[in-house]
């Protein structure tokens, strides 16, 4: 069984580490560039992005985050979706820049603006919690359109990599992070 860490620094990690279980996958806390390595993939969990990027620096993991990115799958959920993003707005941050994708912060609004909708997939709809989501505003030529909603992509893939600008986590429907798990045996 393929291990799927959780980065551990913030957000509810806890809530994706059980979303893989049920999913059929094994998944362990990772605070460490030890830990990150022994792991065939990587969730970065919802939280505040500016936050994580201090703490990824503060914990000497931001480097070894991209090189893990570059030989393995990474899932980004909100902000870890703008981690991974290679352009940010609103405001411009840094990022990992492992996908090519533009997203913008805080695009559906504050905090009291956040809400839970159907998002429509092939196999049939999605409850999407959206949490000060950002919205992807560009995608690359090499990124597929999973799912949308109001006619921008909140679930998109590129290569080996995936990202959410909701929570998959906070709801009973596996389908996202079986699709990762699975992902990681293909």
């Amino acid at each position: 069984m393929k291990t799927v860490g959780v980065l551990a620094l913030q957000g509810d990690f806890d809530a994706h580490r059980k979303a893989v279980e049920r999913a059929g996958g094994r998944a362990v806390d990772v605070r460490t560039a030890a830990e990150m390595e022994a792991c065939d993939g990587l969730i970065l969990p919802g939280g505040e992005s500016t936050t994580m990027l201090k703490l990824l620096d503060l914990e000497n993991l931001t480097e070894p985050l991209r090189q893990f990115g570059r030989h393995k799958p990474i899932f980004g959920t909100c902000a870890g979706a703008i981690l991974l993003a290679r352009e940010v707005s609103r405001p411009v941050q840094t990022s990992l820049g492992l996908m090519d994708i533009s997203v913008e912060r805080n695009a559906y609004g504050r905090q009291v603006d956040s809400h839970v909708a159907q998002v429509p997939l092939a196999d049939g709809p999605m409850e999407a919690v959206f949490i000060r989501a950002p919205i992807i505003r560009r995608t690359g030529p090499g990124v597929r359109v999973v799912a949308s909603y109001r006619g921008d992509p909140v679930w998109v893939e590129e290569g080996r990599h995936m990202v959410t600008t909701f929570h998959p986590e906070l709801t009973a429907d596996e389908r996202v992070h079986r699709c990762f798990v699975e992902k990681l045996s293909a």
